[in-house]
């Protein structure tokens, strides 16, 4: 999409066709950033933001770069709209970019949360309540197999031949697989706080440990190959690269400065600038 699809610009405005797909989204779900709003007046240093023309006001999205028009206040909140110091601009173009993929990447550690902490709660259950399981299962069992005809016992195979594998393990050791899965569902929820924030120290945690997680993943692929087990590679290996590359880890392309210095170049004032300049 460009610009030329929005409200007329206001004059003075160079008319640029960019890419604000992101930016539109955001705007789309969080409404234009719009300043001056409140101000009764306007001056010309303002122009970068708010202009008048033709007894019209136009006030520039600080996210998306549309014009909008919008009447002057009844009552002025203040006397002119706020300086660039008391401006907090708005993430857009490729840090805001990185957002959305951070979240996305957030959302996913998410889910691995929550299937991690089913799963260790139901271990944790299990491990302090198997005695009194134990006779229970083992009556359904022959019930079971009796009903259709099979032989009575334990047959060792399919999902009863991994629970008889459960109510045959050791006490410690079910707790010690339930601790564990608390543990990994634990980091899988700070990984998700941490990206969905957008932190730095949250970027390198999610790249060691899913790094660290492609070598049982690759093995496994060694023996039975599942579309899962192949989706879940390929996932992991994007999330890796996209943190060592876009994101400039560990000084990879420049590091963090780079980074920061991108930040600036695509959401800071020059960026405004650019698109449309102050005159």
């Amino acid at each position: 999409m460009s610009e030329e699809s929005g409200p007329r610009p206001a004059p003075g405005v160079r008319h640029r066709r960019r890419r604000v797909w992101y930016e539109l989204i955001e705007c789309g779900l969080h409404g234009h950033r719009l300043v001056g709003t409140d101000a009764g007046r306007v001056r010309p240093a303002d122009a970068l933001v708010v202009r008048e023309w033709d007894g019209l006001r136009w006030h520039r999205c600080l996210r998306c770069d549309a014009w909008l028009v919008l009447p002057p206040p009844e009552a002025a909140g203040r006397e002119f709209p706020p300086g660039r110091a008391e401006i907090a601009l708005p993430l857009r173009g490729r840090p805001l970019r990185d957002r959305y993929v951070l979240r996305l990447i957030a959302l996913d550690r998410l889910v691995h949360f929550v299937v991690l902490g089913i799963l260790a709660v139901a271990v944790l259950v299990f491990a302090g309540e198997r005695r009194r399981l134990h006779d229970p299962f083992y009556r359904v069992v022959d019930a079971l197999q009796n009903g259709v005809g099979g032989p009575s016992g334990r047959s060792g195979r399919g999902l009863l031949g991994e629970l008889e594998k459960a109510f045959s393990a050791h006490t410690s050791t079910l707790w010690v697989i339930g601790l564990v899965l608390a543990a990994y569902a634990l980091l899988e929820g700070v990984e998700a706080v941490g990206l969905w924030r957008a932190r730095r120290w949250a970027e390198y945690l999610t790249f060691v440990a899913t790094a660290v997680l492609l070598v049982p993943e690759i093995y496994e692929l060694t023996g039975h190959i599942t579309v899962t087990k192949i989706l879940t590679l390929v996932v992991n290996l994007a999330v890796v690269v996209y943190l060592l590359v876009a994101k400039r880890l560990f000084g990879l392309r420049g590091g963090g400065r780079a980074e920061a210095a991108e930040r600036e170049r695509d959401s800071g004032w020059e960026a405004l600038e650019r698109v449309h300049p102050g005159r």
